[in-house]
């Protein structure tokens, strides 16, 4: 009997289509590469060509420099060989698409990464049915299941008035993260300026140039720490225990990150405040979206990837691990 998408070579460094003679999301330059989103362990530079939405390209082009790029809306259709090739949504960052290939019959899906949360920052992640749905397993345990958005910027907005003479300064990823946290902050009626570290600007101006609303955004430079109290100020997680953070008055460290469910990951970033806030599926998210899809086979990547598989297995959908390499959670 023929294997399923027979047509499709899982690599170590990529997805190969040679009916198309492109790559998805590799992991070293290629001639031609589908991009799924912008993240660096996703989106890398140096390809002959690149295919991803506009966001994706706008943001490999403040990370990496102009692109060779084919910009791909969102439901376009184009031909690459014999393959049929669309981006649609996967709620994950701005611009995160889910790559549907069409070939011989048969419909692939290959999801990045994505989340089912609402984000005001990006499009919502459209379940596409499928024969193969290629899965990421970032948080394929039963122990992950995230909290409520709204209930983890409630914590944060309390410590805050809680403690009138200190700062919250927030770690957060510089792509996605810091700009949802700040968008689902001035949606709870924080409107005062948020300070951000120097890191996040360019980014955060890409945002605002795609027309998400972050409200007034300032630096920290030339500031004392007395201007700072009572003032959330955010960071990549990098500087949250840097030389960089010393000036601000006596911190209430932050951390937004699906990871901050594991105590000793808070504990070893020597996070006071650790707020459970994914771009990623959680456990329940990952297995409502395979029985939504209702593939016959799923592929399985960069996660935790065996947990998954058996609940695949013992659901009767056929299952397998693809071992890629080069992906990272981020900071997630």
């Amino acid at each position: 009997m023929p294997r399923t998408a027979a047509w499709i070579e899982p690599r170590r460094e990529g997805i190969y289509l040679p009916a198309a003679d492109a790559w998805i999301d590799p992991a070293e330059p290629k001639p031609r590469a589908l991009v799924t989103h912008g993240h660096a362990d996703h989106a890398r530079g140096g390809h002959g060509a690149v295919l991803a939405t506009p966001e994706t390209l706008a943001i490999m082009g403040v990370r990496y420099g102009d692109q060779n790029g084919q910009p791909i809306a969102y439901g376009e259709s184009i031909r690459l060989g014999d393959v049929d090739v669309s981006f649609v949504p996967a709620g994950h960052v701005l611009g995160s698409a889910q790559i549907v290939l069409e070939h011989k019959g048969e419909r692939v899906v290959v999801s990045g990464d994505y989340k089912r949360r609402p984000d005001p920052t990006c499009e919502p992640f459209q379940p596409v049915p499928c024969d193969v749905f290629v899965t990421e397993a970032t948080f394929g345990l039963p122990v992950f299941r995230h909290p409520d958005t709204g209930g983890e910027m409630d914590r944060l907005l309390a410590a805050l008035h809680a403690n009138p003479d200190r700062c919250v300064l927030v770690g957060a990823y510089a792509l996605g993260k810091a700009q949802r946290v700040i968008t689902e902050l001035r949606r709870r009626g924080h409107h005062d300026s948020i300070h951000i570290h120097g890191a996040l600007q360019r980014l955060c101006d890409l945002y605002v140039e795609h027309g998400v609303e972050l409200g007034e955004l300032a630096g920290v430079t030339g500031l004392k720490a007395a201007d700072l109290k009572g003032r959330i100020v955010m960071c990549p997680p990098s500087a949250l225990n840097d030389r960089w953070s010393r000036r601000l008055p006596d911190p209430i460290t932050a951390m937004a990150s699906g990871w901050m469910r594991v105590r000793q990951r808070a504990r070893q970033r020597m996070v006071e405040l650790p707020l459970i806030l994914s771009d990623h599926a959680d456990w329940d998210e990952l297995t409502t979206t395979l029985r939504e899809v209702a593939p016959s086979e799923v592929w399985v990547t960069h996660g935790r990837e065996e947990a998954l598989v058996h609940w695949c297995m013992t659901h009767q959908i056929k299952a397998r691990a693809l071992d890629l390499v080069g992906y990272e959670d981020e900071d997630d």
